[in-house]
């Protein structure tokens, strides 16, 4: 029974009732409304034919006298389906016709009778009940009798008793397979919603690698849980993000605080002020060293929240590259390297100015520091250019390169490859170019620069930007 009123209570059973209920109605009122149109259009016809009639009648009376009137009614009265025919006196009295006897009062009235009447016919029994419904017309002649012409009303009954025998039979059949369809859209709608519950207790339970299921219908539960799973995606990747920068800042801020702390200690024992003076700058140059780590990783997390999202305009790419080339070409001469800038004029994305400036900087940064050492590294290329799938800003170096089966930690948080710790750097530079493409609806991509050297196999990080709307 319990599961009878969880049924009861889905939303998919509720409206399904309410729908069958509307229906219900509308059909019930289409159905009256027709056969009482079919009813009053047959009784028109009736009135019809029963006035055409009255015509023949009269003017049989006019031409022949009464031998005529008997004549006319007794032949029309033996005709299969006849009408009605009585002559009755003054008082009411039938005198002659094919009916055996009429409700009283009938013939108080002349012309139209006001409502129909019951008679009776010669051939119902004497203990026959009046069933017989009838409308009329009655006129009176000049000798006082009264002669009613009418029209039984069987017809229009019948066809509005079989109507509404075969309105509660398609009411019954229609009823009976709704409600099938009820609980079984009720119990499908449940049982789906029980596999969706029973995967968000295990997600809340702590297992955000639990998905909702998605039955590939494409309807409402399957966007729903589309949105959802796209969502808990991205739970799953923050949190792993976190618990990552969590390991990596115990991990890698340990020995520079540790450092810090020493340099410290030794300064309080330093007797000369200069040598002081120059461990006080050593510590403020470590101590400025791990704000910037801290003020990098409050931006990826910004970033990555999404609390930029409102500050995106259009912006000029070409104009960012090509200012983050002129700025970069002091840094790349002084460490021996070339600065090659090919940019497409014109282009424009939807984005933050600030960010996308950042994230250049660093791949300039990253690119000029693992390059200087590299015997022969040559230049670094900066190049922006549309791409088949929107725009491509591209930095390439000709250093060492990264192995294929490193990219993708790379660009995790303080992630650094063994023979790059000897280098300054917090391993945040990557990460951020992420975050900054995952902002703007793009992607990060490494490839080799030059697949077929090993020793200046070098790397090159594509930005991959959406076109801009039009």
């Amino acid at each position: 029974m319990s599961r009878f009123r969880v049924l009861f209570k889905s939303t998919a059973v509720r409206l399904s009732a309410l729908y069958i209920l509307l229906f219900a109605i509308c059909a019930a009122t289409l159905v009256f409304y027709v056969t009482a149109m079919s009813e009053r259009l047959l009784t028109g016809q009736i009135r019809d034919a029963v006035r055409q009639e009255v015509e023949q009648v009269q003017r049989a009376y006019d031409t022949g006298g009464m031998n005529l009137l008997l004549r006319t009614m007794e032949r029309r009265a033996r005709q299969p389906g006849a009408n009605l025919y009585i002559i009755a006196g003054p008082s009411g009295d039938i005198l002659a016709g094919n009916v055996a006897s009429v409700q009283p009062g009938v013939f108080e009235e002349v012309g139209w009778t006001s409502a129909p009447f019951a008679y009776q016919r010669y051939t119902d029994g004497g203990g026959v009940e009046r069933r017989h419904k009838a409308i009329a017309n009655i006129f009176v002649l000049d000798n006082g009798l009264r002669i009613l012409v009418g029209r039984d009303l069987g017809d229009p009954e019948r066809f509005r008793l079989l109507v509404r025998q075969a309105l509660m039979v398609a009411l019954a059949i229609m009823g009976l397979g709704a409600i099938i369809i009820w609980f079984g859209i009720g119990r499908n709608a449940l049982k789906r919603i029980d596999r969706m519950s029973d995967a968000s207790k295990k997600i809340m339970a702590g297992d955000l690698s639990q998905r909702l299921p998605v039955g590939g219908s494409g309807d409402e539960f399957d966007r729903l849980s589309m949105s959802l799973n796209t969502m808990l995606e991205r739970i799953e990747k923050l949190n792993e993000g976190l618990r990552q920068v969590s390991d990596n800042i115990a991990h890698d801020l340990k020995t520079p605080l540790t450092r810090l702390r020493n340099k410290a200690a030794d300064a309080l024992d330093m007797a000369d002020g200069e040598t002081r003076r120059t461990a006080l700058e050593g510590i403020i140059s470590e101590s400025d060293q791990l704000i910037r780590t801290f003020n990098a990783l409050l931006m990826i997390s910004r970033v990555e929240a999404g609390s930029v999202a409102a500050e995106m305009s259009p912006v000029e790419l070409s104009a960012i590259v090509s200012d983050s080339a002129e700025l970069y070409e002091p840094a790349a001469e002084e460490a021996g390297l070339g600065l090659s800038a090919s940019v497409e004029p014109g282009i424009e994305v939807q984005g933050n100015r600030e960010l996308i400036g950042q994230a250049i900087f660093n791949l300039l940064d990253n690119a000029i520091k693992y390059s200087s050492d590299t015997e022969g590294a040559g230049e670094v290329s900066l190049k922006l250019a549309r791409h088949p799938d929107g725009i491509c800003l591209s930095v390439a170096d000709h250093g060492r390169g990264i192995p294929a089966d490193r990219r993708d930690d790379v660009v995790k948080r303080f992630v650094r490859l063994d023979e790059s710790r000897s280098k300054p750097g917090t391993g945040l530079g990557l990460s951020l170019v992420e975050a900054v493409m995952e902002l703007h609806n793009g992607r990060l991509e490494l490839s080799d620069t030059n697949p077929d050297k090993p020793e200046q196999r070098g790397l090159t990080v594509s930005m991959i930007f959406p076109a801009k709307a039009a």
